[in-house]
């Protein structure tokens, strides 16, 4: 009887990954993954995870990869708390439904962290990878996941590691605002999406001039944030953009509001952290989650909230990008 064993992960996921720097193919050389013609030479780590982002970065994606390095474990604490998860479920039930039933094929997760998209989509993947600049984060998302279909690897997301016309779906959850160049990111996204793909991403938005006001401040206050290099959405900076980049079929709709402000900032606000020692914590969340819900599922306030849920799909005419 022949026992069939899994290829190792790099060789699964070769077919979908370039050289961000010259586009070519890859090919495994011991330790290392190489372009074809041998001018570029990418370390695989010890865990498998290829670093394309150790040596070929924006100035930008450096700060972002030293901060969130050193964050990692405070990014993932804040994660367990149960006001944060109470209210994340409400995000993320306003997420399913602005995607829908849809399955999302082969995907990516861009500055993807630990792996939230993949947490909650893992059943409608066909196979996926996860692209963030922190390998800290990395370790900590392929620990979460014990599973073939989804693997990952250390890239800038203004110069991916992917190939082109590859993905069915590409997923941002709270990555663009962490990217200065947007116009680099959103061609990117265009690259690595197969023609009539879709762009999800949920982000941090501040069309509504309190929360500007208010994040103006945080900003500069908080050492879990970098005011040089994050930048919150606004819809006027956004949707242009997207179309320059080739894309139409847009969508944006915010949610949260006061909710917010005081259960999903334990990472940034340390006072918050405290809220987890109240008694009946969770269905109190439960009840300011129901109000942010309803406040932004009004006509007037339909703008207001601080997180928007966005979709836009590359065209199906679309000439698609050499290999």
């Amino acid at each position: 009887m022949t026992v069939q064993t899994q290829p190792p992960v790099i060789d699964r996921i070769l077919p979908l990954l370039r050289c961000p720097q010259s586009g070519q193919r890859l090919v495994v050389d011991g330790q290392f993954l190489v372009s074809e013609s041998g001018t570029y030479k990418y370390e695989i780590a010890d865990n498998g995870i290829p670093l394309f982002a150790k040596e070929f970065c924006s100035a930008e994606a450096a700060i972002q990869q030293e901060h969130y390095d050193d964050i990692a474990e405070a990014y993932a604490a804040n994660l367990q708390y149960p006001h944060t998860q109470e209210y994340m479920d409400y995000l993320d039930r306003v997420l399913r439904e602005v995607v829908g039933d849809e399955g999302l094929g082969i995907c990516t997760e861009l500055c993807c962290g630990t792996g939230e998209a993949f947490a909650l989509f893992e059943q409608s993947i066909e196979s996926g990878v996860g692209v963030d600049v922190s390998s800290s984060m990395l370790t900590k998302a392929q620990q979460s996941f014990q599973t073939s279909q989804l693997s990952f690897v250390q890239g800038d997301a203004t110069l991916l590691p992917l190939a082109a016309d590859a993905f069915d779906t590409v997923v941002m959850l709270g990555g663009i605002h962490h990217v200065p160049d947007r116009n680099a990111l959103f061609q990117q996204v265009s690259r690595v999406l197969k023609p009539g793909g879709i762009f999800i991403f949920r982000e941090p938005v501040s069309d509504f001039w309190l929360w500007r006001f208010l994040r103006a401040i945080v900003y500069r206050l908080s050492p879990m944030l970098d005011h040089e290099t994050e930048r919150p959405l606004r819809y006027v900076e956004t949707v242009p953009v997207l179309e320059k980049a080739g894309f139409g079929e847009t969508s944006w709709r915010t949610c949260g509001f006061f909710g917010f402000c005081l259960f999903m900032n334990s990472d940034v606000l340390f006072v918050n952290r405290l809220f987890r020692f109240i008694p009946g914590i969770r269905p109190i969340t439960r009840g300011f989650a129901r109000f942010d819900d309803w406040c932004t599922r009004r006509s007037w306030l339909g703008k207001a909230g601080l997180q928007v849920v966005g979709t836009a799909r590359k065209p199906m005419v679309r000439e698609s990008h050499e290999q």
